[in-house]
């Protein structure tokens, strides 16, 4: 993809930019059923790809239409629980298909495909391909077809529809199509796996016009010594429609601009379903082809297992505290590391890198998942992995006060020095979070006033000695010697580190990060992550730069949402070529909110609210808030006196509280 920057924020060039970012996300548009749609134009021959997952298998779809209009598709399938030898963080068994069950099937004697013309392509957690074919003498039929992942078991599920629409009837055959391959016993784990492709529902049929035929396939694997999978694909459809809409339907944004409402909506989808029913618990994994099975420091940890409490979504939170066990199995006396990554089901890490400063991932998420979560209990057993972690960081001090590691989480892509900008500001969050479950978890004042002064203290090393001029902004440097702008300059405002907020945001929204497609990960490279950029795009709003936050999160979420690669915040590009992974739509919904609402966690029925409504909105809604031991929706509006009026309605209850804009209140849910 071609990047091209911003060289002046002057009004005719921002007109320009608004001009061809809209022009690009013409592409798609938004559905009544808030699914999104492409309509197909002239604009072709165009492809995409988009990851789907459930709890047992995954799916990376490459589509798209070609220079004669006609639909084209390769399916990747991954199995995460039929693990490869070696074992490692990419031994899930993986294919790719071209197999297309509708080559052999025929309408009065003819291809079924010949001549096809695609109307439209729609998604919304699952892929809708509908398209039309013109045979003249030989009729005029109507094609549906429908893709997605069975919800527990190991298959893609595809329905096919032929709908009669010319005026004779349609003599239809469909084969006894279908495939199956045993592969090398040597290479797996469980020795050989079946994989095999059905076609259900073959035979003659008769369409009459305006009748509909149904049929169904669907691509699954299984060990040799386990029986095939019987697939009801109108049930797995069901399954799969009920649990998105469940998704969607929990922690719902409301608010006057309908592409951030769905792009938030469509983050829940891929944040929620990437998790894996492992040996080892369940297991939210990345993906993209290469994560599965398998847990990090960084996606699941720190990104979006503080996120999973305000989802309601009890398999999530399940995952998160199975994910924080795991991790928990790796502290020790010696003050070693604990591992980067859990991999293979739990059987084995990945540290191949060394220390990326993964004990302050941890700390940071864990503590904040406990407090979000409302739970003492779960705080209980996961509070010696965080004062493990806590304690780990602390001794990790370097003689200026600031955590050193080997690298951070780019992993060497980028150099991070000896120690880095991010490490030291999580620890910094961790510490906060921790001096809160402390008094929540009654372990003593001095326990509570240790964790604030050590927050403290870190804070003034933070501005001493990474705060820097750096192109000319008055910012950071990612670490000592940097001189060169970098993207995660952004995180000391997600964590209420406010001091050089005016200059980092100068520097983050300037020409030399800031692209159409987000923060490029270091000025004048070409390389961009979304991380950085929803990172960012939440501190922004943490500081108070309201206008200026959602102007950027309009441009991205319509760039991601209806641009040219939809619908979901990607990993990176050039490397990875724009993944689905799951955790970065985490960190989407993050920007909403911890930025947008402005939700700190305090306590496990207590958090800060500093809610920021832009000028231009008069009222922003966030419901069936599932964190802190309950549900409750927040309203957000502009009352006569233009400060804004915030109403918390819990259990039927409702407070309202008047407040100046960009002001703090204390919520506690009673």
């Amino acid at each position: 993809m071609i990047l091209f920057k911003i060289f002046a924020f002057t009004a005719s060039l921002s007109l320009f930019f608004v001009s061809a970012l809209a022009q690009e996300a013409s592409r798609w548009q938004i559905n009544p059923d808030n699914s999104i749609q492409w309509n197909i134009d002239t604009h072709i021959p165009h492809e995409d790809h988009i990851e789907m997952s459930g709890k047992t298998v995954s799916t990376v779809l490459r589509y798209g239409i070609n220079s004669q209009g006609a639909f084209m598709i390769n399916k990747s399938l991954i199995w995460p629980l039929l693990r490869t030898i070696p074992n490692n963080t990419n031994a899930s068994l993986m294919r790719r298909y071209d197999w297309n069950p509708l080559d052999g099937v025929t309408v009065n004697g003819r291809s079924l495909q010949r001549n096809e013309k695609v109307e439209s392509i729609a998604l919304k957690g699952k892929l809708v391909v509908k398209s039309k074919v013109n045979q003249g003498y030989y009729g005029q039929w109507k094609i549906i077809r429908e893709y997605m992942p069975s919800t527990n078991l190991p298959a893609l599920i595809e329905l096919y529809q032929i709908i009669n629409i010319g005026k004779k009837h349609l003599a239809v055959e469909i084969p006894q199509d279908g495939f199956i391959a045993e592969t090398d016993s040597t290479r797996g784990v469980d020795g050989a796996y079946i994989i095999e492709g059905k076609l259900y529902h073959s035979g003659c049929f008769t369409l009459q016009p305006g009748d509909t035929l149904c049929f169904s396939a669907a691509i699954s694997a299984h060990g040799s010594s386990e029986s095939s999978i019987i697939i009801d694909a109108q049930a797995e459809k069901e399954k799969r429609e009920a649990i998105v809409s469940a998704w969607m339907s929990n922690l719902v944004l409301e608010t006057p601009d309908s592409i951030i409402n769905n792009m938030f909506a469509f983050s829940k989808v891929r944040a929620c379903e990437s998790i894996y029913e492992t040996q080892g618990g369940p297991m939210h994994s990345p993906g993209g082809e290469s994560y599965y099975a398998a847990i990090w420091a960084n996606d699941q940890a720190e990104y979006i297992n503080p996120y999973f409490p305000y989802t309601g979504y009890e398999y999530g939170n399940a995952s998160a505290l199975n994910s924080y066990q795991h991790f928990a199995r790796f502290i020790n006396d010696k003050w070693e590391p604990i591992p980067s990554s859990i991999i293979a089901e739990g059987l084995d890490i990945w540290a191949g890198v060394g220390d990326r400063g993964d004990a302050a991932m941890v700390a940071y998420g864990a503590s904040r998942y406990v407090l979000a979560l409302g739970d003492k209990q779960t705080a209980e057993k996961l509070w010696p992995l965080i004062t493990w972690c806590l304690e780990y960081c602390n001794r990790k001090l370097n003689d200026k006060g600031v955590v050193a590691s080997d690298t951070d989480e780019l992993e060497n892509r980028f150099e991070s020095g000896e120690a880095n900008l991010c490490t030291s500001s999580l620890y910094y969050d961790a510490l906060i979070s921790a001096a809160y479950l402390s008094k929540e978890l009654g372990k003593g004042d001095e326990l509570v006033k240790l964790y604030q002064k050590q927050a403290h203290v870190l804070r003034e090393n933070i501005e001493n000695y990474f705060g820097a001029k750096v192109e000319g902004f008055d910012t950071y440097a990612y670490y000592k010697g940097n001189n060169i702008l970098r993207s995660w300059i952004c995180i000391p405002l997600t964590v209420g580190i406010d001091e050089r907020a005016e200059g980092t945001i100068q520097a983050l929204f300037s020409p030399r990060l800031w692209t159409e497609n987000g923060l490029l990960t270091q000025a004048g490279d070409e390389t961009f992550w979304d991380r950085s950029t929803l990172y960012a795009l939440r501190g922004v709003y943490a500081v108070g730069e309201t206008e200026k936050a959602t102007e950027y999160l309009h441009r991205y979420s319509q760039t991601r949402l209806l641009g040219e690669h939809v619908p979901y915040a990607i990993e990176a590009w050039p490397e990875g070529e724009q993944r689905h992974l799951s955790a970065e739509s985490g960190l989407y919904g993050r920007i909403i909110t911890e930025g947008l609402f402005g939700i700190r966690p305090t306590g496990f029925d207590k958090f800060d609210l500093t809610p920021r409504l832009p000028q231009e909105w008069d009222k922003m809604s966030l419901r069936h808030i599932g964190a802190f031991g309950t549900s409750f929706d927040i309203e957000v509006s502009r009352s006569n006196t233009k400060k804004l009026q915030v109403k918390v309605i819990n259990k039927g209850k409702e407070e309202v509280y008047v407040l100046e804009d960009g002001k703090t209140i204390d919520i506690h849910l009673k």
